[in-house]
């Protein structure tokens, strides 16, 4: 499990952990609001602590899923940034497993690998996502988004091979269960899409293929 340790921000707990399978997700800025994030603590301030942070984080993949905020990742260029950004350190910081794309927040399911912890891997993508999609609504005379992504992001680490074939289940239904496609395999922003597991970087196959699912 390398050196886990739990770590705070926000308004979610974090474990940093390099080599242990985590779920990540994170969203755009304006898909919530700090007068949602507010009135769902308020709601929850009550429930005991073991059932608050899961109760938490529940309300705020709901809040999410159902599509607030501008929604720019359903451009298809922003979405091939997001997923490329996944994809460009494949193997050299982390090993991926699987990853959607959401209109308006993303999941990707990783290992850390060298050293490099969740919320190090995260901010790396955030910073050069921000960057490019900004850069591609500007000369399409959009309005770019400042900030980019919220802040914050929320981690699972996997406790088992049952854990991680359900969690591997719920990134690919994502867009199934938001009613953007019929099948995980119909959506081109996604690890289940079949042509996405032949993506080449140098002269390393995805880890689609070639990572597998890990032992734990």
């Amino acid at each position: 499990m390398g050196d886990p340790r739990w770590h705070g921000r926000g308004y979610l707990p974090h474990f940093d952990s390099s080599g242990a399978v985590q779920h990540i997700a994170y969203h755009l800025a304006d898909s919530i609001s700090q007068d949602a994030v507010e009135r769902l603590h308020s709601e929850i301030v009550f429930l005991p602590n073991s059932q608050r942070d899961a109760e938490s984080r529940k309300r705020l993949e709901a809040w999410i899923d159902s599509g607030h905020g501008s929604c720019v990742l359903r451009d298809r260029v922003a979405a091939g940034i997001v997923q490329a950004s996944f994809l460009n350190f494949d193997r050299q910081r982390y090993r991926l497993l699987a990853w959607v794309v959401m209109p308006n927040h993303v999941h990707v399911l990783i290992e850390p690998i060298h050293g490099w912890t969740a919320g190090k891997i995260v901010a790396t993508w955030k910073k050069f996502t921000a960057r490019l999609i900004n850069e591609h609504l500007t000369a399409h005379g959009q309005k770019p988004l400042h900030p980019f992504w919220h802040r914050e992001y929320w981690d699972r680490f996997m406790r088992d091979q049952r854990h991680f074939q359900q969690t591997m289940a719920y990134i690919h239904n994502n867009p199934v269960k938001a009613g953007l496609a019929a099948s995980p395999e119909q959506w081109p922003w996604s690890s289940a899409f079949p042509r996405n597991a032949e993506h080449q970087f140098g002269k390393r196959k995805s880890a689609i293929l070639a990572n597998g699912v890990p032992s734990m």
